[in-house]
């Protein structure tokens, strides 16, 4: 099993920043996704960004691509969002998630993730 803890949501204007982390412990893998999704109120939730954990190669959806930024630390077992230039449309709950095996073809399908947080809250204010 992989637990997933995400934090650093918050209330901001747009413009503003936020970095959100997810800590993951338990079972881990050495070639595995670590992915951002997002979900607001009446939407379904939708691919944000994902890093494969062992090279660092980094994908994004294309509404975030140039503002956000995904990393990750090795040693913290920590999956980063770096999130500039907010928008109000960024307004959702934001989850991290994993996948076992890193899958370009697959990244962005949340079928994929066997492991989810529980999502952290972030508003982003006109």
């Amino acid at each position: 099993q992989v637990q997933l803890v995400e934090s650093g949501g918050g209330l901001v204007q747009s413009g503003a920043s936020l970095r959100l982390s997810c800590a993951a412990s338990g079972r881990t893998f050495s070639n595995y996704a670590l992915a951002w999704f997002r979900q607001a109120p009446g939407k379904e939730r939708e691919f944000v960004a994902v890093i494969n954990w062992s090279t660092g190669s980094a994908y994004y959806a294309d509404s975030v691509k140039g503002r956000f930024t995904i990393s990750r630390d090795n040693a913290k077992n920590t999956v980063y969002l770096q999130m500039n230039s907010l928008k109000p449309e960024d307004t959702a709950v934001y989850y991290c998630a994993a996948d076992p095996v890193f899958t370009v073809k697959l990244m962005r399908i949340r079928a994929r993730y066997d492991y989810w947080g529980q999502g952290t809250q972030v508003t982003v204010s006109s």
